[in-house]
């Protein structure tokens, strides 16, 4: 595979030169709360970029995009990185300027006993007391819509799996509802998976130990992987880091084995898709036993946004496809605002599945037969062209630093540090398009605990005086 590397470009090495130094500068900002975020988005780059170019076929991209578009892709990958590292500082001290003397808490735990301490484990029980209360409600909700279905909703791996949050790509009706109700349900999956990582107190730990078994079936028998990354990294990452007291040596090796696991289920998955429902086909194979026998797939899809990049540039030099002047942006921003109000509300990156030849699909498809994600990157070039669209998406993500870095500082509670960490999975999953359609579940617990505190803070002291 490495082989390739006698056929990459000088702007390759020049892009890997950027991004390598960008992400010892992250570490050097590791205390002042930026840094591991700053490196989670570098992360992301060298992933949906950078593996592209070994793990798919080069060649082709060579003959089908053409060196010169290709030769921009990595020189717009330079300029992100360099761009995103200037900005990160700039924006983070405006909105942590009242906070500025603070140290990273995530670093702290890390190499403390700071999550053992009395107050923090409390305030983990009546975390967990609210997330427990959340959930018994929304699965109420949840049984209600899918006619009492408790096998197919708590356990799929039987063979059937009930989804009471289905909707079509448009939406309508009550599927803002159901879009509500589908993030709020990925949050408290990920929020439980970080209470196991923490608790001490064995009830607690025990109890959330049975909703996760109860929760995590339902997205991991689905066919939709960022969302199983979104909940099982946030509680196998703080466990990883705070909770486990090793060496980094020894965390490296608990990440490879995990990764080795999602790797296969992931291989099954993208195997059965095609094939039916993902709990189904399990159900047959574990029965038969012939998971030996299973063909999967020679690698993942989707690790392509080096390609996507190359095909925007080859599109907008051709004429074929005209930057939008933000419109994608505009579409990204408002897409909370429910369709059943605004009918006319803009569609997200339909135009550019179309320049990629995806028109036809039917009406309620939004007329195409796929959507084509453009990348971090992509997306901004596609809103404001090659240069400006670049900058465009790293002043974006120097922003989700920022706030993640704010978050960081000022985690001294275990709701904090839950959306903390999930707001660092969820940025790998940016990695196809920056959109609130994936940090909604992000948003959606910040909303929850930030009315969850204004409420709570006034008996607090009334309770003191």
């Amino acid at each position: 595979m490495f082989e390739k590397i006698f056929e990459l470009p000088g702007s390759f090495f020049v892009a890997l030169a950027t991004v390598v130094i960008a992400i010892a500068f992250a570490w050097s900002g590791r205390w002042k709360g930026w840094g591991a975020p700053l490196a989670a988005v570098l992360a992301t780059v060298s992933v949906w970029y950078g593996v592209d170019v070994f793990y798919n076929d080069y060649t082709v991209y060579r003959e089908s995009i053409g060196d010169q578009h290709l030769d921009a892709a990595f020189g717009q990958i330079a300029l992100f990185v360099v761009a995103l590292v200037v900005m990160t500082p700039v924006f983070f001290e405006l909105l942590t300027s009242r906070i500025a003397n603070r140290t990273s808490m995530v670093m702290y735990y890390m190499e403390s006993d700071g999550i053992w301490a009395p107050q923090f484990q409390l305030s983990i029980s009546r975390f967990f007391a609210g997330l427990s209360t959340c959930w018994l409600l929304l699965m109420s909700f949840a049984l209600y819509l899918v006619n009492g279905n408790i096998v197919g909703l708590f356990f799929p791996y039987f063979g059937v799996r009930a989804n009471p949050w289905a909707r079509n790509r448009i939406g309508g009706g009550i599927d803002s509802i159901l879009a509500f109700a589908l993030n709020l349900h990925i949050f408290l999956a990920a929020a439980l998976g970080v209470v196991v990582a923490l608790a001490v107190n064995g009830r607690v730990r025990r109890l959330a130990i049975i909703v996760c078994f109860l929760t995590f079936p339902f997205f991991v028998f689905d066919r939709t992987r960022n969302v199983m990354l979104a909940i099982v990294l946030p509680g196998l990452l703080t466990w990883v880091f705070v909770r486990l007291r090793s060496s980094y040596l020894t965390k490296a090796v608990v990440l490879v084995i995990a990764f080795a696991v999602v790797n296969v289920w992931f291989s099954f998955v993208l195997a059965s898709r095609t094939k039916g429902s993902i709990a189904s086909i399990f159900a047959k194979q574990a029965i038969g036993g012939e998971f030996d026998e299973f063909e999967s797939p020679k690698r993942h899809l989707g690790l392509n946004m080096l390609e996507e990049l190359g095909w925007i540039n080859y599109f907008i030099e051709a004429g074929v496809y005209v930057p939008n002047g933000g419109e994608r942006y505009f579409a990204e921003l408002v897409n909370p605002i429910p369709r059943v109000l605004w009918p006319n509300k803009p569609m997200i990156g339909i135009d550019y599945s179309i320049a990629r030849g995806q028109a036809g699909g039917s009406d309620d498809a939004a007329g195409v037969y796929a959507t084509i994600s453009t990348g971090m990157i992509g997306q901004g070039v596609v809103n404001f062209g090659p240069f400006f669209g670049t900058l465009a998406a790293a002043a974006l993500m120097a922003l989700w630093v920022s706030v993640l870095g704010r978050f960081d500082l000022t985690s001294s509670s275990p709701e904090r540090l839950l959306l903390y960490a999930c707001g660092i999975v969820l940025t790998f999953n940016m990695g196809r398009d920056i959109t609130l359609l994936v940090i909604y579940p992000f948003l959606f617990g910040w909303a929850l605990l930030a009315v969850v505190d204004r409420y709570s803070r006034p008996m607090l002291v009334n309770k003191r005086e």
